[in-house]
């Protein structure tokens, strides 16, 4: 039996929502409502939000109007996110490399750092190719990265962090161009080790797999006030792109 990619075993275990249960959902609405009045869509237009997770931004999105599709590896997230499913919202399990529909889409959405997890660095171009055949003509694609450069200067290497009386043992580091973070904990008796990865993209590398990809760069900002994108203080890489 071919072994599971680290994303799919990891972001579908009950012991990563519980890590990760306090993130700030009100800063990614807040995201969310900026890019709505940067983006200015038409208000039935279609939305594609690829690795929605338990759908929260799905559902926040379909909340002002659009036509919202939420598609996730993790079977375990679709699951939950399916409990909001009503007209005009729907959630499916999908891997992102792969095309979902094919022109079908006005706009689609990869959040908060969903991006970069392959071994293949060619998973990448097949991603963002997939993306160009799901939108429709002149598409809008918006990726929200982390700025990698700012990252790797400011890595914390250790942290102990207790949720739900697990204790977390955290140790991040680089190596060979990814960012990896090295999650181990006891839960129930049974020792558990994961560790996250994620490439180190800088912009230059984006343009590149864009332009592999036929998708025109057009934007890029730094943040979730969309502030301009700089290298060196930026918190994000959000890059815009059209079809």
């Amino acid at each position: 039996m071919k072994k599971k990619e680290w994303f799919a075993e990891w972001f579908d275990s009950e012991y990563y929502h519980i890590l990760y249960k306090n993130r700030d959902f009100t800063e990614a609405e807040f995201f969310i409502d900026n890019l709505i009045d940067f983006l200015k869509p038409e208000k039935d237009a279609s939305i594609l939000d690829l690795a929605c997770g338990a759908g929260r931004h799905s559902v926040f999105l379909h909340k002002k109007g659009y036509n919202v599709t939420g598609v996730d590896l993790a079977a375990n997230s679709i699951d939950t996110a399916k409990q909001y499913e009503q007209e005009n919202l729907l959630f499916d399990v999908h891997d992102m490399r792969e095309v979902y529909h094919s022109n079908a889409y006005d706009y689609i959405f990869s959040m908060f750092t969903s991006f970069g997890y392959f071994n293949d660095a060619e998973d990448n171009v097949k991603m963002l190719s997939s993306v160009n055949s799901s939108l429709k003509e002149s598409g809008v694609f918006v990726l929200d990265f982390m700025n990698a450069h700012k990252v790797i200067k400011n890595l914390v290497p250790d942290e102990v962090k207790e949720v739900d009386g697990i204790i977390f043992h955290i140790k991040r580091f680089v190596d060979d161009g990814f960012i990896k973070k090295n999650i181990r904990f006891t839960a129930e008796g049974e020792d558990y080790n994961y560790t996250e990865k994620v490439q180190g993209i800088f912009l230059e590398e984006m343009k590149s797999l864009f332009e592999k990809a036929n998708l025109n760069m057009i934007h890029t900002f730094g943040d979730y006030k969309l502030n301009e994108f700089n290298e060196q203080t930026s918190d994000r890489l959000i890059i815009i792109a059209s079809k």
